[in-house]
């Protein structure tokens, strides 16, 4: 079966002597999985890096099997940050969750705008909020609605709420439930915005599943401590 499309790179693994095995995010067919001959040659290593947008052609003679893919760079996004910690725990941790969390082969058209939108977004001064606003589209798009909308009533002037959800308790910045930037910005309500979004990752997807969380969260998490 042979096709083409756009994609981002979600991970990757040394396959032989040469090759790589990757994961991708498709924007037709899903999360793929392939083969990449030639993976560890210079020409390709300097581009297969986690985040950047790839075009693919892949072949594989039974769909059952693991195909191979052959990889074109389109837009590199995260050698344009590596000099930055932050957004470069930030692109390693979307990555990560979308590896874990997306079923195989299934597209969706929803998640791949949001990726792409904060991607295109992430040089921004508020890029940071910008990626919990993901993680909540996220969190919709994967089959939980955490229907913030319906706490507006309860908001006083604090900058934090204390809502129930689904018998667990959160401390949910307001500026979350109105679903605008907040007016000010600090460390300590990036840090709890943050910290809400992963909880309702982790107690909807990640132990209902026994799946281990991914590193890189906790640490972009820690940068705003």
């Amino acid at each position: 079966m042979n096709w083409e499309d756009e994609c981002y790179l979600l991970s990757k693994r040394k396959f032989r002597e040469n090759a790589n095995i990757i994961n991708v995010f498709s924007q037709s067919r899903g999360k793929v999985s392939g083969v990449v001959y030639g993976g560890n040659s210079r020409k390709i290593r300097n581009y297969l890096q986690i985040s950047n947008k790839l075009f693919i052609s892949h072949n594989t003679k039974n769909e059952n099997k693991l195909g191979y893919f052959k990889t074109e760079l389109i837009k590199p996004v995260s050698p344009i940050h590596f000099d930055d910690k932050e957004r470069t725990s930030a692109l390693v941790s979307l990555c990560s969750i979308l590896n874990i969390l997306l079923p195989e082969s299934q597209p969706n058209i929803n998640i791949y705008k949001s990726l792409e939108e904060f991607i295109n977004c992430i040089s921004l001064e508020n890029w940071i909020i910008l990626y919990v606003f993901f993680e909540l589209s996220l969190i919709k798009d994967l089959g939980y609605d955490t229907n913030l909308g319906k706490f507006k009533n309860k908001i006083s002037n604090s900058d934090v709420l204390d809502i129930k959800i689904d018998s667990y308790n959160y401390e949910v910045p307001v500026y979350l439930i109105l679903k605008k930037l907040p007016e000010h910005k600090s460390n300590l309500l990036i840090k709890k915005s943050l910290y809400f979004t992963r909880s309702i990752i982790q107690n909807k997807f990640f132990i209902p599943n026994n799946l281990i969380f991914p590193k890189s969260r906790i640490i972009l998490e820690n940068y705003f401590n």
